[in-house]
């Protein structure tokens, strides 16, 4: 992609959203993520639902929905969805029921995501997808389920399935499929600029991070012209 300007950090800053999942988090230490994320610089934070109202802090805050299965009713995450947005969330990311995407039932698929996109009118919602358990075919049909379904992002991976989180093919293909009508969010296992950087070109235009101030330290250390790529970590912790 000759044409895709240089992820920078200052670039990154705009397109990471700075993310805090573990289910044990206490207010304590979201009290002292949301000032990490302030003395970052980060535009975005992505915390439980449970979590929520928080003090914004100036950031926009992205919530998560049927997390982290993907196996709840339609109608459940839609419920889920109505009660973040009264909570003051900015962006939905939902996770996509894998049990239909794997039976290819795509109208369910199609249904349970514009039934969220239905409790969050105006807001940016992303699917994911757990690119890493799904075939190639199963990525596009999920990625055109739901660009049908009024989706704004697909999205790879919570970072937390056995099978892996994000892949330069999986973010490729997704990006190919949905052509710049859809955002794509790169998550799961990004650790560092080099990683990043692959992942912008083939394609990604935001991130889902959680080692986000390792990830900026290291862009001073890499080389663009001839460093050499690393290997996305996918050990399952997170986004």
């Amino acid at each position: 992609m000759s044409d895709t300007p240089t992820l920078t950090p200052d670039l990154f800053l705009e397109i990471a959203d700075h993310t805090l999942l573990s289910s044990d988090t206490t207010a304590a230490q979201l009290d002292a993520f949301l000032a990490d994320a302030e003395s970052i610089g980060v535009k975005r934070v992505c915390v439980l639902p449970t979590l929520l109202p928080v003090d914004k802090r100036g950031r926009e805050i992205v919530t998560v929905v049927g997390f982290p299965s993907g196996a709840h009713k339609a109608e459940v995450k839609a419920a889920e969805t109505v009660q973040a947005v009264a909570d003051g969330a900015d962006e939905i990311d939902m996770v996509v029921n894998l049990g239909l995407v794997r039976a290819g039932q795509w109208s369910a698929v199609e249904h349970e995501i514009r039934a969220v996109r239905e409790a969050c009118p105006g807001l940016v919602l992303k699917v994911i997808l757990e690119s890493a358990a799904l075939s190639d075919d199963e990525i596009v049909a999920t990625c055109e389920a739901a660009e049908a379904a009024g989706a704004d992002f697909v999205m790879t991976s919570t970072g937390l399935h056995p099978s892996g989180g994000a892949s330069v093919h999986a973010v490729r293909l997704m990006s190919q499929t949905v052509g710049d009508r859809l955002g794509v969010k790169a998550s799961g296992g990004i650790r560092d600029a080099a990683t990043a950087r692959e992942m912008w070109a083939a394609g990604a235009t935001r991130f889902g991070v959680s080692a986000t101030a390792a990830i900026l330290e290291s862009f001073s250390s890499f080389n663009s012209s001839n460093g050499a790529a690393q290997q996305t970590d996918e050990s399952g912790a997170g986004y």
